[in-house]
C-alpha cells in the first residue's frame, strides 16, 4: 500500500512538473521590452512556474523546471546558450531560495516572505553572475564588446561610467522587480492551482 501511494505521488509530481515546464517554455517566448533598460534585457514570466513548482513539490523541483525549460529553449537561442545559462542560474536561485523557506511552514504569509527572499537572492546573484561570467561571455563568445554594451546603458543614462555601475543601477532593481511580479502572480494563483498540481488541498 505504501509503495503504491509513493508511486502515485511520484506520478503526480512528474505530471505536475511536466505541465509547469510546458508553461514555462511558452512564457519564455513572450518577452516584453522595457524602455528604461537596454534592449537586450527583456521581461518575461518564465520563472513563475519555477516558484510554483518549488512551492508545490519542493525547492529541487523548481531548479529542475528551470533547467529543463532552458534546455528546451536552447535550439531557439539567439545568444548561443549564454542567455539560457543566465536564466537558469537566476531562476534556480530564485525558486530554490523560496522553496526552501516555504517547505518548513506552508502558509500564505510564509509564501510571501519566501518569495521576497527569493527575489532578493536572485537580484543579488545577478550582479556577480553578470559581471564575472555572463557579460564576459557576451564579449568573447558573441563578439559584443564591453564598450558597446556600456554604450547601450549610457544611451539611457549618460552618467553611467562602468558595467558594474550599470548592473547596480539597472539590472539589480530590474531583476528584483521581475521576481516580485512572479511572486505576486504566484500568490494569486497558487491556491486555486494547488489541488490540480497535488491532487489535494495544500
Amino acid at each position: 500500500m505504501k509503495k503504491e501511494k509513493n508511486s502515485i505521488k511520484r506520478t503526480k509530481v512528474i505530471t505536475g512538473c511536466g505541465l509547469l515546464i510546458a508553461v514555462a517554455v511558452v512564457l519564455q517566448y513572450i518577452e516584453i521590452p522595457i524602455p528604461i533598460i537596454p534592449s537586450f534585457i527583456k521581461l518575461d514570466f518564465s520563472d513563475l512556474p519555477e516558484i510554483i513548482g518549488a512551492f508545490a513539490y519542493g525547492p529541487l523541483a523548481g531548479v529542475i523546471i528551470a533547467l529543463i525549460k532552458n534546455i528546451i529553449h536552447l535550439p531557439a537561442s539567439g545568444s548561443q546558450f549564454v542567455g539560457e545559462l543566465s536564466n537558469f542560474i537566476l531562476g534556480a536561485s530564485f525558486a530554490f531560495t523560496a522553496g526552501m523557506i516555504y517547505k518548513y511552514k506552508k502558509t500564505k504569509k510564509t509564501a510571501v516572505i519566501a518569495g521576497i527572499c527569493g527575489a532578493l537572492v536572485m537580484a543579488g546573484v545577478s550582479i556577480p553572475l553578470n559581471y564575472f561570467l555572463i557579460y564576459p561571455m557576451y564579449y568573447s563568445i558573441l563578439n559584443f564588446p564591453e564598450p558597446a554594451v556600456l554604450g547601450m546603458y549610457q544611451a539611457i543614462l549618460p552618467s553611467t561610467k562602468s558595467i558594474f555601475q550599470a548592473l547596480l543601477i539597472f539590472n539589480l532593481p530590474f531583476t528584483f522587480v521581475k521576481g516580485m511580479l512572479d511572486v505576486i502572480f504566484c500568490i494569486l494563483i497558487y491556491k486555486p492551482l494547488s489541488p490540480i498540481l497535488k491532487g489535494k488541498k495544500d
